[in-house]
């Protein structure tokens, strides 16, 4: 059974996370896209989208080129940190949930290491009452740690508190670099499952969706479940 969380065992600076954390909050915090999963308020800034914008802040994997914007230069200690992962990054956001919101029970498939991307999370601020639940999993997150989920499980999160919880969230692709790494922390991809265990019909089903995506990402999965090999 492949995990369905990763605790790092680095720890970054949360001083000085909060303290780029206040220069971002200067700035205007659009509400989520996906309002249907949320109760409450949970809103979002971007360090890297598609546009370049920091109100941007759409991130689906694998749909398209990124870039920087404006406020990564000005958050050096984050660049520092995301630029420490070697590897290819999509979107990068400042998520916030504020005292008493709920993101409800959901999932976002194609959102895990098997499928070829990795979505880490790094608590910026957070207080007790935040409980973030993964596969049946409640899990405690504190400030200054780094968490790879699998969000194509089953995850939601509360807040109980009576603080805003923000989470620098970053979107990679997969590589040999990401492999080492997962795999010195417990992710055994040996146990992945292999492009010809899916049947025939739900094997088509995903390569005409990844297809749809037209994007470097989707057109390796692809390969990979196509038994292609570059």
């Amino acid at each position: 059974m492949l995990p369905t969380h990763i605790k790092f065992t680095f720890q970054y600076d949360r001083k000085q996370l909060q303290q780029e954390l206040d220069y971002c909050l200067q700035r205007e915090w659009p509400l989520h896209f996906n309002s249907q999963d949320f109760n409450g308020d949970w809103r979002s800034i971007s360090l890297r989208s598609i546009s370049g914008l920091t109100n941007d802040i759409y991130a689906h994997a694998g749909q398209g080129a990124y870039q920087d914007t404006p406020l990564l230069a000005e958050t050096p200690y984050i660049k520092e940190i995301i630029d420490s992962w070697k590897c290819e990054k999509e979107a990068i956001r400042l998520l916030a949930l504020a005292p008493g919101s709920v993101i409800k029970p959901h999932r976002d498939p194609g959102c895990a290491y098997k499928d070829g991307v990795l979505r880490i999370h790094i608590p910026v601020v957070t207080n007790p009452g935040v409980k973030f639940t993964v596969n049946n999993h409640e899990l405690r997150l504190n400030e200054g740690e780094c968490w790879y989920m699998d969000f194509s499980s089953t995850h939601s999160i509360v807040n109980e508190g009576l603080s805003t919880r923000v989470h620098l969230i970053i979107d990679g692709i997969r590589n040999d670099w990401t492999d080492q790494l997962f795999e010195k922390h417990g992710y055994e991809i040996s146990k992945e499952p292999k492009a010809n265990e899916f049947d025939e019909e739900t094997r088509n089903k995903i390569i005409a969706e990844l297809e749809r995506q037209d994007t470097d990402a989707a057109r390796s999965i692809i390969a990979n479940l196509k038994g292609i090999t570059s």
